[in-house]
């Protein structure tokens, strides 16, 4: 695998700051061989990118940007933990998208921090995943990405 922070770079992202919790919890924590990263927002310095529902508010090629900002706010999370050199693979992204009623295309848009992960990690970031339409999430947020690591 190669280097992961080169590849952010090569990719044209900057692995940003960890995004501070919005209530109680931690944004990783490792358990034995894993890092469990909390539910990551499209934050981008401090603030979130978009607000609204996929498919009213937010068009799904937005939402699918705005996915990857998650996924690249989990690196970010991982890296406050271990060093993105450590990571073995991507196991599990769990994606949330607040849905206007009638869009059934979270696939497409969770689509956004997969590959954002394999573009990073290759092989290694190909994980199991969940895309899953809600009513509403945190702040207004219009996506929303977990993810589990697994480290040496």
């Amino acid at each position: 695998m190669s280097d992961p922070y080169a590849k952010i770079v090569e990719l044209g992202y900057k692995l940003p700051s960890v995004v501070p919790p919005v209530a109680a919890y931690v944004p990783a924590i490792r358990s034995g061989n894993h890092v469990y990263v909390s539910g990551q927002l499209p934050m981008v310095e401090g603030a979130l990118a978009e607000t609204g529902k996929v498919g009213s508010d937010v068009s799904p090629e937005r939402a699918k940007e705005l996915a990857a900002i998650c996924a690249l706010n989990a690196l970010a999370a991982v890296d406050s933990v271990i060093n993105l050199n450590e990571v073995v693979r991507i196991v599990k992204v769990g994606g949330f998208v607040a849905s206007a009623e009638g869009f059934t295309g979270q696939p497409a848009v969770i689509n956004g921090a997969s590959e954002l992960f394999g573009a990073v990690f290759g092989e290694a970031g190909r994980h199991a995943r969940a895309a899953v339409g809600v009513a509403e999430l945190p702040l207004g947020a219009p996506v929303e990405v977990d993810v589990i690591v697994e480290v040496r």
